[in-house]
């Protein structure tokens, strides 16, 4: 590790800790030559697939797209934000773990669906309307009745 103050080659590890959730290792360095110390932060490289658009285009995963789509269809909803971050890394270990290179971002979508039916009904509606594209009031209906049918489906068993 190059030492960014003096840019000598070598720097010695003088503690190693987990960071934050426990994905990454922080690392407290000293300088050999000029003694200044600084941290680093070690995490795996892991590739996340391309999305492959409805047009057939494909685009790398964006994170960020992702919690804004998920922030917005929850917008003004009692969900706090930890549930969301989790939901968040549940969607993106599934992208890690369940595919290969790519992903439609048709799949994606189920994906974020799948999460925030089990945050909050509403939102999921929202985003299934926005996802699916409902063109009429009778497209609510239904999905609102899928709902209706697995929660009665859930008190049974």
């Amino acid at each position: 590790m190059f030492c960014p103050f003096c840019h000598a080659e070598d720097t010695k590890v003088i503690d190693s800790r987990l960071g934050e959730d426990g994905s990454t290792v922080r690392r407290r360095r000293e300088c050999i030559q000029c003694n200044e110390r600084f941290n680093t932060f070690e995490r795996p490289e892991l590739t996340l697939p391309r999305i492959i658009k409805r047009d057939g285009s494909r685009v790398s995963f964006d994170e960020n797209k992702l919690r804004v789509g998920i922030l917005r269809a929850l917008e003004k909803r009692p969900v706090n934000s930890e549930d969301i971050e989790s939901a968040i890394s549940h969607i993106i270990h599934r992208l890690y773990t369940e595919c290969g290179q790519e992903i439609s971002s048709q799949q994606l979508g189920e994906y974020v669906m799948e999460e925030l039916r089990k945050l909050d009904q509403v939102a999921y509606v929202r985003f299934a309307s926005v996802y699916r594209a409902f063109q009429d009031v009778n497209e609510f209906q239904k999905e609102i009745q899928k709902l209706l049918n697995q929660d009665s489906t859930n008190e049974k068993i």
